[in-house]
């Protein structure tokens, strides 16, 4: 399926894999818009690759509304949407804190869920679409002090897994990529990026494997892939 003027959301489009993303569907011919909350970055990013740019934060519904009443008055389309954004907090169990867990899975989790609640409303009318959840390894496989990034990262897998089987009726493909490490301004406090690392995986290769993805036929389509780097030691 060729991907030349479809158009696609990325939310959390402003760096790292979201800006990868974006970047990779922009060379295809797309038309890709890219959210974020950092407008004077968000704005630089989206000229540097030729994306079309809306401020918007995912864990607003009133931004969310707003920029789904923008697609369809600029495009009157939608193809897809990727639910990258994303952020993380880490503490032991008896150093948890309510806050702290809450601001994770209102971006992880409730945010990719009411935007791909919108999103599905315009994929079941037209009978096709697409949604692409970024989640991580750490939604296969708990780990030490990863109690509130991996448990929003196992409730996108199964909100994929939920979305799978409401929206396959309706020829829309609901994707989950999982990323191992990747250096990126994830988690980051002054959101500078991390410089690549020569045996850690890099935005391109989720990219790659985003754009595989969406090009397949839409007569098939993958559930769930992960990619790690094949030597990180």
């Amino acid at each position: 399926m060729e991907l030349k003027d479809k158009v696609y959301i990325v939310t959390g489009g402003s760096s790292g894999l979201g800006k990868a993303m974006a970047q990779a569907l922009v060379e295809e011919g797309a038309k890709v818009v890219v959210t974020g909350r950092d407008e004077q970055k968000l704005m630089r990013v989206a000229d540097e690759i030729g994306a079309d740019a809306y401020l918007a934060d995912v864990a607003k519904d009133a931004d969310i509304e707003a920029l789904y009443i923008y697609i369809q008055n600029k495009y009157d389309q939608l193809d897809g949407l990727i639910n990258n954004a994303g952020i993380g907090d880490w503490a032991a169990i008896d150093e948890m804190d309510r806050e702290k867990m809450k601001a994770v899975f209102e971006i992880n989790v409730f945010g990719a869920t009411m935007m791909a609640a919108k999103a599905a409303k315009i994929f079941k009318t037209q009978q096709f679409g697409d949604i692409v959840n970024i989640a991580s390894t750490a939604s296969q496989k708990g780990y030490k002090m990863g109690s509130i990034y991996a448990a929003s990262k196992f409730a996108l897998r199964a909100l994929s897994q939920c979305w799978q089987a409401e929206l396959r009726p309706y020829n829309v493909r609901v994707i989950q990529i999982n990323p191992s490490e990747v250096p990126t301004a994830f988690a980051q406090v002054d959101r500078i990026e991390r410089p690549l690392e020569d045996k850690k995986l890099s935005p391109k290769e989720i990219a790659d494997v985003l754009v595989a993805t969406l090009k397949m036929d839409r007569r098939g389509f993958v559930p769930e892939v992960s990619v790690f780097a094949t030597n990180p030691f």
